[in-house]
């Protein structure tokens, strides 16, 4: 019999009908597979609900981080709210769908590999993972809008309440933090962020400038702080592994379909956690 394993995927973007499809055909290998949703399952509140409740139905338990597209506020979609408003929203839908989420108590996976505490985060980004040429971030941005590389979030993710983007990360990451210590000192954990945590990857992006919305320097030492396993992120649409102090980096993002289609990236999804998949030493 197959043994049960902690598996992980991001970047559904299932407003497209062919990753819709690969929705569909996701499926566990084994029964009492957990899966890791990584965020970015679609922008309209239905479709991740749509999305969220069909992977919930199928596995044992689903984790879900939100994205910067789940916290976009599209003109198109019924919902309107914005901000933190909304993330309480998607959090308030997945829990009805027996969905766990960073703002409820981290579960504990003692399948293959564990036990090991499975954090879902919701760190946002604060525009820290700048060249040094840049001194602040106002310089940044202005770079990165004279080179045409300024991501929609500038447009579309709205951090209301708080009066910046910047401040909305600040409050998430001294929430996250504080989360985080109080977990069992003698339980390793594995990490689970939209974001990437460290800014290695963000290296090989054809456009540097897109590493602004990517993530913050804050979060370098938490995969060693908080004995990691192991860490699963998305966003960058570069699905690869990587060892950084040991630890591996798994990016489980499936991407949009002119990037997936002619790899059959939909057939390798999702990615095994643990057990461990093999590593390599770089980002790929």
């Amino acid at each position: 019999m197959t043994e049960r394993s902690l598996l992980a995927v991001s970047d559904l973007h299932v407003r497209h009908q062919e990753n819709r499809r690969v929705v569909e055909r996701l499926a566990p290998r084994a029964p009492g597979d957990w899966l890791l949703v990584a965020g970015d399952v679609g922008e309209a509140v239905a479709d991740v609900e749509w999305a969220l409740g069909r992977l919930a139905g199928r596995f044992e338990k689903v984790v879900w981080v939100p994205g910067n597209h789940e916290l976009w506020t599209p003109s198109g979609d019924p919902v309107q709210l914005r901000g933190d408003d909304r993330y309480r929203l998607l959090v308030d839908l997945c829990r009805g769908l027996g969905v766990v989420t960073p703002e409820d108590p981290y579960p504990v996976w003692d399948g293959p590999g564990g036990p090991v505490v499975v954090a879902p985060l919701f760190v946002l980004y604060d525009y820290s993972f700048r060249s040094t040429a840049a001194h602040d971030v106002a310089q940044a941005l202005a770079a990165a809008a004279d080179a045409l590389v300024v991501s929609a979030d500038e447009a579309m993710l709205h951090p209301h309440p708080y009066a910046s983007r910047q401040e909305w990360c600040r409050a998430r990451l001294a929430f996250t933090e504080a989360r985080l210590e109080t977990v069992d000192p003698t339980l390793p954990t594995v990490l689970v962020n939209h974001f990437p945590l460290v800014r290695t990857p963000t290296g090989l992006l054809r456009h540097p400038e897109v590493a602004l919305w990517c993530g913050t320097e804050a979060t370098a030492d938490w995969p060693r702080r908080f004995r990691a396993a192991a860490v699963v992120y998305g966003h960058l649409h570069m699905p690869g592994l990587f060892l950084e102090d040991g630890v591996p980096h798994y990016e489980v993002s499936l991407g949009y379909p002119r990037e997936w289609r002619h790899h059959g990236d939909g057939a390798r999804l999702p990615v095994s956690v643990l057990p461990a998949a093999r590593t390599s030493g770089r980002p790929r």
